[in-house]
């Protein structure tokens, strides 16, 4: 099983990440030192809006400069957010979240929502109808300021997340560059398995977020199906980890969060076993086009239909 994807700029990037959506500011920086330097992670995902970069550049600062592990080993993501899509403002963005990083440069920088929301104070700005307050600027603007980064060095790669296959049809008619990368919501009761393949016979690679599910009762979780419950325990593992594994062989990268030891450590446990083509096929099975992260209950615009 390879610990790596090369992806479409011959970049290389760790099949398995660190997440840090909604990870607590107080837990999050010694989440992220304790998977670098106990784990043998080698990738973090983090994102301006999860309010949480500066605590992370702290830790990513303590790592490097001890000289533990070397900046060149750890793979390190970051997102632009809804808010700063318009060309002006995306350089700005990108240099905020190298500043909180504490970095040089990002070896990926996604474009966090294929939606451009009006630039101010909120992150999330809503009209009186309930509706996002959106702005006037095509994502061929954003997408050519994003390339800009590549060729100052502020970024090794750039890709989306949350992007559809008619946004993505659209963005490669005017990309110079290529998105390396597609971040979408994955897991057995969302396996998105036409769109996974669509971006492999395109070159784009996936990652996976929520990959054991996210909010909700946890009743409703792939991580408490009883499928998953069965073929963890053939494997002595836990669902997590099964989880995890169906993910990594179908070559999408999986970033859990934690910021418990235990849960990082078990969360990376996953290169010891193979599940059988039957017990993948079981899970596959398990599909509901159910999503736990779905925009149109906050924004009012529904985003995926």
């Amino acid at each position: 099983m390879k610990s790596s994807i090369k992806l479409n700029n011959n970049k290389i990037m760790p099949i398995l990440g660190l997440g840090t959506w909604q990870s607590p500011k107080g837990s999050v920086g010694r989440a992220v030192q304790y998977a670098l330097v106990e784990a043998n992670y080698k990738h973090i995902d983090c994102a301006s809006i999860y309010k949480n970069e500066k605590e992370i550049g702290s830790a990513l600062h303590g790592v490097f400069s001890k000289r533990k592990i070397k900046r060149s080993d750890i793979f390190i993501t970051s997102k632009l957010w809804n808010t700063e899509h318009n060309p002006k403002n995306v350089e700005k963005a990108c240099k905020q979240t190298l500043k909180d990083l504490r970095l040089d440069y990002l070896d990926l920088y996604l474009v966090h929502w294929g939606i451009a929301f009006v630039h101010g104070l909120l992150p999330e700005p809503l009209n009186v109808l309930g509706l996002a307050k959106t702005e006037n600027v095509p994502m061929q603007d954003t997408w050519g300021a994003m390339e800009n980064l590549v060729k100052k060095g502020l970024v090794k790669s750039v890709g989306v997340a949350n992007f559809t296959a008619p946004m993505l049809l659209d963005l490669f008619t005017y990309a110079r560059i290529k998105p390396a990368v597609n971040q979408i919501e994955i897991h057995p009761y969302n396996s998105q398995q036409a769109l996974v393949e669509y971006c492999k016979k395109m070159k784009v690679a996936i990652t996976a977020y929520s990959p054991l599910g996210s909010t909700g009762k946890i009743a409703e979780k792939p991580l408490s199906d009883p499928t998953v419950i069965r073929i963890a325990h053939s494997h002595k593992k836990t669902p997590a980890q099964v989880l995890i594994r169906w993910l990594l062989q179908r070559e999408i990268i999986a970033i859990p969060k934690s910021t418990k030891t235990n849960r990082i450590d078990e969360n990376s446990e996953v290169f010891d076993f193979a599940l059988s083509a039957k017990e993948m096929k079981s899970i596959y099975s398990l599909n509901k086009n159910k999503r736990f992260v779905d925009p149109s209950m906050w924004w009012g615009v529904p985003y995926f239909q």
